[in-house]
């Protein structure tokens, strides 16, 4: 639900839906020092970092155990509410929402690393640990664990499984399914299930894992993970390239990779995002240019230098004005704040910031910038484009005001028009924030109503009461009949909002 309709539907979300009884529960299984209900704290609950949505939970609860959750999860079916898995809150699609009669369980608790096994290579976290945290820890150690989400400083590695995440290292790296051996979760019943492990060949009938990866809190509640490392890299080097033409710019990411150089990180940021940083971060960018560009190489040294080589005289054949390269550890971290501080720099512009991701190939990176700059000018409206240019993944970041309710009627026909250019060029509406609630009307566009039903299908198979984050990716029909009891007046409701419908 969008903050623009919260307010006229308050009547309706300060009546209680679920029992009190249900609730004593609920507070019994985890006890009264982890169960949380008051006013303050439903609002604390009642968002993520996702723009213009809210909803107020019923409740609060934060599990010491997977009994507990387990626990949870047999009540809610029982009792016909629905749960919604919780970490930090960081995601930008929505899927941390609360719904309609739902409580929110926190997972951002269980923090710790269970075991760190050298001889497989693999480390066994909890899902509330801090990425970046699980970063600093192996690499002290020698070892990487490359999924580097720009929010990767307060994310947590079980949001970053539910959503897939990517970040900055996707390019050569891969993203968070690539590193995720295997894990024990929690179904919508109830039940405790182990999937993968420490094998790296696995073919056991169909591939659970990866259905699981990437299914936005819709199908299990992670309680343990295992993660694949690999060896940190010898050198690694950093530089920023900057273009007077944003175009030239777009040619030099397609030069770098048709000349088989592999870089960790080859990022783009247009000049409104490079004012943002400088105005935010002073690490002296200059103003005046249309783009940069952040790249990273990393392997042996030698490699390295050689390719540092190769990839600079690519910029400057492509008419790059200057290149900025890091002599240090400590300049190459200033050189990353250049993209690493885009998001936060664009939020101090306007009261609202609206941050998406749109995909397309990598060859069709210039016309989707450009069709990007068309409908933000049609519309009248202030964009900022940084994203992931060395696998095409860009980040139009829209400067506006959620008070304004005409300027977000046409952020809205805006977006639309963008997910629509994506697609044309062969791309998708997201390659990594997920669809959660804010991209469900989209997805019907992406994807085929076949394609849509066979989604479906697999929910109900796991969860045929509707109890585990419903609603979000696509939105599900309210079951009349079976072992959820919902009344006629509450299904009417539900209609009425959207919800469930």
């Amino acid at each position: 639900m969008s903050r623009l309709d919260f307010q006229s539907s308050n009547a309706y979300l300060d009546t209680q839906m679920i029992r009190t009884s249900t609730l004593k529960k609920l507070r019994d299984i985890v006890g009264g020092e982890h169960y949380f209900d008051s006013p303050e704290q439903k609002l604390v609950y009642s968002y993520d970092a996702t723009p213009l949505y809210e909803q107020l939970p019923e409740a609060i609860v934060s599990p010491q155990s997977v009994e507990q959750i387990s626990k949870i999860l047999q009540l809610a079916n029982s009792e016909a509410f629905a749960v919604v898995p919780r970490g930090s809150g960081s995601g930008l699609s929505g899927g941390s929402i609360p719904v309609e009669d739902c409580i929110v369980l926190l997972t951002n608790h269980w923090d710790r690393i269970l075991e760190i096994d050298e001889r497989n290579l693999t480390v066994t976290v909890e899902p509330g640990i801090i990425t970046g945290q699980l970063q600093t820890e192996m690499e002290k150690i020698g070892y990487l664990y490359p999924p580097d989400p720009g929010s990767s400083s307060i994310c947590t590695i079980g949001g970053n499984v539910a959503e897939n995440a990517g970040g900055i290292r996707g390019l050569k790296y891969g993203v968070t399914k690539d590193y995720v051996m295997g894990f024990e979760f929690v179904l919508p019943s109830g039940e405790v299930m182990m999937i993968g492990g420490k094998n790296v060949k696995d073919v056991s009938g169909y591939n659970l894992k990866d259905l699981l990866i990437g299914s936005e809190g819709t199908l299990g509640v992670f309680t343990k993970i295992v993660l694949r490392l690999i060896p940190k890299p010898e050198h690694s080097s950093t530089l920023l390239a900057y273009f007077d033409r944003a175009s030239d710019s777009a040619e030099a990411v397609s030069a770098i990779t048709a000349s088989k150089i592999t870089a960790a990180a080859l990022e783009f940021l247009d000049n409104t995002t490079i004012r943002c940083v400088e105005d935010y971060a002073r690490i002296g960018l200059p103003t005046t240019i249309e783009a940069l560009l952040l790249i990273e190489l990393d392997g042996r040294r030698g490699e390295v230098e050689q390719d540092l080589v190769q990839v600079s005289e690519i910029c400057r054949r492509h008419r790059a004005s200057q290149l900025r390269i890091a002599k240090s550890a400590a300049e190459a971290t200033q050189l990353r704040t250049a993209r690493k501080a885009a998001f936060a720099a664009l939020a101090r512009v306007k009261p609202t910031t609206i941050l998406e991701d749109a995909t397309v190939p990598r060859s069709e990176v210039a016309p989707m910038l450009e069709q990007i700059n068309a409908i933000a000018s049609k519309h009248d409206l202030m964009f900022g484009n940084f994203g992931h240019a060395g696998d095409g993944n860009l980040h139009p970041t829209c400067l506006t005001n959620e008070h304004d309710k005409d300027e977000i009627h046409r952020t809205e026909l805006a977006f639309h028009e963008i997910y629509s250019a994506a697609l044309r060029l062969g791309g998708t509406i997201t390659g990594e924030h997920g669809i959660g609630l804010s991209k469900r009307k989209f997805l019907e566009h992406a994807a085929s109503r076949t394609h849509l039903e066979l989604m479906r299908s697999v929910k109900a198979i796991f969860d045929p009461n509707m109890v585990l984050n419903p609603g979000k990716i696509f939105t599900t029909r309210p079951r009349c009949e079976g072992p959820l009891p919902i009344s006629k007046e509450k299904l009417n409701k539900y209609l009425e909002l959207g919800a469930y419908c």
